[in-house]
C-alpha cells in the first residue's frame, strides 16, 4: 500500500490542483451566469418605469385639452394601465421589498388620486386649480423618479457584484496557478532536469553517474530505475564490443558469401560451361568458407568416374582417386562420413533429375561445417548444376534446330533439284534409245530438253542457295525483309513496296524465318511468272490479333493449273504456313494479278490465351 500511495502522489497532487482550477472556473462561470440572468431585465424595467413619467404628462395634457377626443383619451388610459401591469415588474415585486413598496405607492397614487382627478377635469367637474393639478403631477413624478432610481441602483449593485466575483475569481485562479506551478517546478521540473542530464551523460558513455533520490513518488521511482539501468549498462558494456565484433564477422561472412554467389553466377552466365574455370570457382569457394580441402568431380550421366576432377594441390591421393570407381561417393550423397578423424561432406550437382557430378568437402572431425558454410556450398553446387543444365538444354535446342533445318533443306531439294534431276535422267534414257536408233530428231529434241532442264535446275539451285543463306540477325525481321527486297529489286525492274506494321509485336525466331521465306518465295514467283510491274507486300496484325500477310502483283494472274508454276516453291510455302498454324491462299484479283494471303496466330497470343490473360487492346491499335 505504501508503494502504491507513493507512486500515486504526483498524480494525486496534479489531479487535485487541476480539479481545483476547474472547480473555481466552473463556480465563477455559474455565479456570473446567475448574476447576468438576474440583471437581464433591469434595463427594460428602467425604461418601462421611466415611460410612466412621459405617459403621466400626456394624460395630464389630454385631460386639460379644450377639444377632447374620447378615443385618444381611452387609448392613452389603456396604454398607461398596460404599462403599470407590465410583467417586467414582477421579479422586483416578489424579490425586492423596497422596489415593491415604491411601486405600490406610485401605482396607488395614480389609480386613487391622479387618474380620478384627470377624469373629473376631462368631464369639467373638477374644483382643483391648475396649480393644484400641477402639484399632484409633480408628486406623482417624484414617486416615479424614486422608483426608477431604486431600480437603477439595484441594477448597479448587480453589476458591482458581478465585477467583484470576477476579481475574486481572477485572484483565486492566479493563486492556485502559482501554487500548482511552484509545486510542478519543485516536484516535477527539477527531477526531470536531473533525469534529462543523466540521460545525456549516459548517451555520452558515462554510466557511473547516479541521481540522488529525495522522494518516493513516480519520479523518485524513475530516478531509482535510471540508477539501476546505468549500473546494468555499465556491467554489460564490457561485453558489447565483443558481441559487435562477432556480429561484424557474421555480416562480413554473409557479404562474402553473397559476393561469391553473385560473381559465380555472373561468371557462369558470361562463359560457356565448357570454358568455365572450375578450378578458380572451387578455389574462391574454399577461401570464402575457409576450407582448403574441396574437390569437384564432373561426370556424365552414364559414367561412374569423373571426366574432370579439381582437387587440392596438397592432396597426394588425387591420382589414385581418378583411377578408382566413384560409386561410393554417388551412393552416399547427402551423408556426412567420418573416417580417421576426417568428416566428409558430399554435395550433388543435380538438375531436373539429371546428375552432373558432386563437390566433396573434407574437414577435421572436430571442426564440422557450420550451417552457413553448408548452405553456401549447396548454393554454389546448385549454380554449377544450373549452368550445366542450361548448356545441355541449349545443345539440345541447337540439335533440334539443325534437324529441322536439315529436314527443310531435304524437302526443298526433293521438291526442286531431285525432281529436275529425275526429269533429266528420263531425258538421258530417251537420248540413249535415240542414239541406239540413230533418231536425230529425237536426239535434237532430247538435247533441247536437257539444255532447258539443266538451265532450270541451275536456276533452282541458285534460288535454293539464296534461300538457304537467308538469316535474321539481331536487327529483326523488318531489316531482313528490307535486305531481301533490295536484292530482288536489283535482279529485276519490278516496283516492290513493303508495308511493315509489326514493329511492336514479339515474334519468335521460328515465326520470323518462316515469314521471311514465304515472302521471298512468293515475291520470287511474282517476279518470274506474273509479268507485272508492281508488287505490294503488307504485313500487319488484324483486329482478331492474328498476323496477316498479303502479297499482290498486277500481272497476268493465275493460269488454270497454278500448281504447275514453280510447284515445289508453292508446296514449300504451304508447308511453312502449316508449320505456323495457318493456311496459304492464292487467288486472282478482280483488278488483275495474283493475291497471296496468309494468316496465323503468333505464339505470344496463344500463351496468353492458355494462361487466361486477356491481351491488351494496344495490339489492335498498333495494327
Amino acid at each position: 500500500m505504501k508503494s502504491l500511495t507513493s507512486k500515486s502522489s504526483i498524480i494525486v497532487r496534479i489531479g487535485v490542483a487541476l480539479a481545483g482550477i476547474v472547480a473555481l472556473g466552473m463556480s465563477t462561470m455559474l455565479i456570473s451566469y446567475w448574476l447576468s440572468e438576474r440583471a437581464e431585465n433591469d434595463s427594460l424595467a428602467i425604461n418601462v418605469a421611466g415611460s410612466l413619467r412621459m405617459q403621466s404628462y400626456r394624460m395630464a395634457l389630454l385631460a386639460i385639452d379644450e377639444t377632447p377626443d374620447a378615443a385618444q383619451w381611452l387609448n392613452a388610459q389603456q396604454k398607461i394601465d398596460k404599462t403599470w401591469s407590465d410583467p417586467v415588474f414582477i421579479p422586483f415585486l416578489n424579490e425586492k421589498p423596497n422596489i415593491s413598496e415604491l411601486y405600490t405607492r406610485a401605482a396607488d397614487n395614480w389609480r386613487t388620486q391622479l387618474l380620478p382627478e384627470f377624469n373629473k377635469i376631462k368631464e369639467k367637474q373638477s374644483a382643483l386649480t391648475d396649480q393644484e393639478v400641477q402639484q399632484l403631477i409633480e408628486t406623482h413624478i417624484q414617486l416615479l423618479d424614486a422608483l426608477v432610481q431604486t431600480i437603477q441602483q439595484d441594477a448597479e449593485q448587480k453589476v458591482r457584484s458581478f465585477r467583484l466575483v470576477q476579481i475574486i475569481a481572477l485572484f483565486a485562479t492566479l493563486l492556485v496557478s502559482a501554487v500548482v506551478m511552484y509545486s510542478l517546478r519543485v516536484k516535477v521540473e527539477q527531477p526531470l532536469n536531473q533525469l534529462t542530464a543523466m540521460a545525456k551523460r549516459i548517451s555520452q558513455g558515462d554510466f557511473n553517474h547516479q541521481i540522488p533520490v529525495v522522494s518516493q513518488d513516480e519520479l523518485g521511482v524513475l530516478a531509482s530505475t535510471f540508477n539501476l539501468m546505468s549500473r546494468s549498462i555499465a556491467n554489460s558494456y564490457d561485453h558489447l564490443e565483443q558481441q559487435v565484433d562477432e556480429k561484424t564477422r557474421e555480416l562480413q561472412q554473409s557479404h562474402n558469401a553473397l559476393q561469391f554467389l553473385y560473381e559465380t553466377a555472373k561468371f557462369i552466365i558470361e562463359h560457356n560451361p565448357q570454358g568455365i574455370n572450375y578450378d578458380e570457382i572451387i578455389s574462391r569457394l574454399g577461401k570464402t568458407i575457409d576450407v582448403s580441402n574441396l574437390e569437384l568431380c564432373l561426370m556424365t550421366t552414364e559414367g561412374n568416374s569423373p571426366y574432370l576432377q579439381i582437387k587440392p594441390a596438397s592432396d597426394i591421393n588425387a591420382e589414385l582417386c581418378k583411377k578408382q570407381n566413384c560409386s561410393k561417393c554417388l551412393s552416399s550423397r547427402g551423408v556426412v562420413e567420418k573416417t580417421d578423424g576426417t568428416a566428409i561432406y558430399r554435395f550433388q550437382l543435380t538438375r531436373n533429375d539429371r546428375h552432373y557430378g558432386l563437390i566433396v568437402c573434407r574437414v577435421d572431425e572436430q571442426k564440422l561445417l557450420s550451417p552457413w558454410q553448408e548452405q553456401l556450398i549447396q548454393s554454389a553446387t546448385d549454380q554449377l548444376a544450373i549452368g550445366m543444365s542450361l548448356k545441355t538444354d541449349e545443345d539440345q535446342s541447337r540439335r533440334l534446330a539443325v534437324l529441322q533445318e536439315r529436314n527443310a533443306i531435304a524437302r526443298e531439294l526433293h521438291d526442286s533439284l531431285a525432281q529436275a534431276l529425275s526429269y533429266l535422267k528420263i531425258q538421258v534414257t530417251r537420248l540413249n534409245k535415240a542414239i541406239d536408233r540413230e533418231d536425230k530428231i529425237t536426239m535434237e529434241d532430247v538435247a533441247g530438253e536437257l539444255r532447258e532442264g539443266l538451265n532450270s535446275a541451275y536456276r533452282q539451285l541458285r534460288e535454293l542457295l539464296t534461300t538457304f543463306r537467308l538469316k535474321i540477325d539481331g536487327s529483326g525481321l523488318k531489316v531482313a525483309l528490307e535486305s531481301s527486297i533490295e536484292q530482288l529489286r536489283a535482279q529485276n525492274s519490278m516496283n516492290i513496296h513493303l508495308e511493315f506494321a509489326l514493329s511492336n509485336i514479339p515474334l519468335t525466331p521460328n515465326e520470323e524465318i518462316h515469314l521471311l521465306q514465304i515472302i521471298r518465295e512468293a515475291s520470287q514467283n511474282s517476279i518470274n511468272h506474273s509479268g507485272g510491274k508492281n508488287l505490294d507486300i503488307r504485313l500487319w496484325q488484324n483486329a482478331d490479333q492474328a498476323i496477316s500477310l498479303t502479297i499482290a502483283d498486277d500481272g497476268s494472274g493465275l493460269p488454270g493449273s497454278p500448281e504447275k508454276i514453280n510447284h515445289y516453291g508453292l508446296a514449300i510455302m504451304k508447308e511453312r504456313a502449316k508449320h505456323l498454324g495457318g493456311e496459304l491462299m492464292l487467288s486472282n484479283q478482280s483488278s488483275g494479278g495474283v493475291l497471296v494471303s496468309f494468316e496465323f496466330i503468333p505464339d505470344f497470343i496463344k500463351i496468353r490465351q492458355k494462361s487466361g490473360i486477356i491481351t491488351s487492346d494496344i495490339f489492335n491499335d498498333l495494327a
